[in-house]
């Protein structure tokens, strides 16, 4: 077995810790998560999200662990089940990735589909309510595909527009379909609809996601070259140098002494 080099372990020990810390984060915000959507109605929907966080910080964290181990020990099994099981998780991420580039049109069509069908949105739960009223707050729009006339027969206050506002705005008169909340007459809201603005937070998202996703692929490709690079260094047998009998040296060693025994 190979002797090897301080450097090349020392790399793949901070490599490894990195990604089992990253991974000790992760599966610290799943555990936060599941905590604070545990008492949601859409729970159900949402565990098969939950799981795969458990998954994606549970398995590395797992297998870092391992190949420390494996490199502290010099065990050769715990290197080679580190490296094939993060090769499989590059796989893993390359598909997830390729996917999400593909289907990202078709999400935000899914997207406007599944908003679409909170309208009116003066009869959406109060989850949903806050949440829009966030985002009209944020950027400075209302409503949804058709502005204001989502919300029914209630316009929020979120739609109102201020003197600071710096969203084109519109005059909507007062009629009897409509019930602004503490006015009789004409009131100014913000004319953009805040669906091309979720579209864009998606997609901004998403591309952070992907960002992200590259970043630990390439830091889980230098984690398995760094193995690799170990477990060949390990496969190398060491070249012990060979002792070769000499009677001449070992005799001019007994003439010396002989030489300054005689001397005395």
């Amino acid at each position: 077995m190979g002797r090897v080099n301080v450097w090349l372990k020392r790399s793949y020990v901070i490599t490894s810790s990195l990604i089992a810390i990253i991974s000790t984060l992760l599966l610290g915000l799943a555990v936060f998560s599941h905590g604070a959507l545990h008492k949601d109605e859409e729970l159900e929907k949402l565990l098969a999200g939950l799981h795969g966080m458990y998954a994606v910080s549970l398995i590395p964290l797992l297998l870092s662990i391992i190949g420390l181990y494996g490199v502290c020990k010099q065990k050769k099994w715990a290197l080679i089940v580190f490296a094939v099981g993060f090769i499989v998780g590059i796989l893993f991420l390359i598909f997830c990735g390729i996917v999400a580039l593909v289907e990202l049109p078709e999400m935000a069509e899914d997207v406007t589909t599944q908003l679409q069908s909170y309208v009116p949105l003066s009869d959406a739960n109060d989850r949903i309510s806050d949440h829009i009223n966030a985002l009209q707050t944020q950027y400075q729009c209302c409503g949804l595909g058709q502005g204001y006339l989502d919300w029914g027969k209630h316009i929020p206050n979120s739609c109102l527009c201020t003197e600071e506002s710096t969203s084109p705005c519109e005059l909507v008169p007062w009629s009897g379909s409509l019930t602004p909340r503490g006015t009789v007459k004409p009131i100014r809201i913000y004319k953009e609809s805040c669906l091309p603005h979720l579209i864009a937070h998606h997609a901004v998202a998403m591309n952070y996601t992907l960002g992200v996703m590259l970043g630990l692929t390439l830091l889980l490709l230098l984690s398995v070259v760094l193995c690799i690079l170990i477990l060949c260094r390990l496969n190398q047998k060491e070249k012990t140098p060979t002792v070769v009998y000499s009677p001449e040296a070992k005799s001019g060693n007994y003439i010396v002494l002989s030489d300054a025994a005689d001397t005395t």
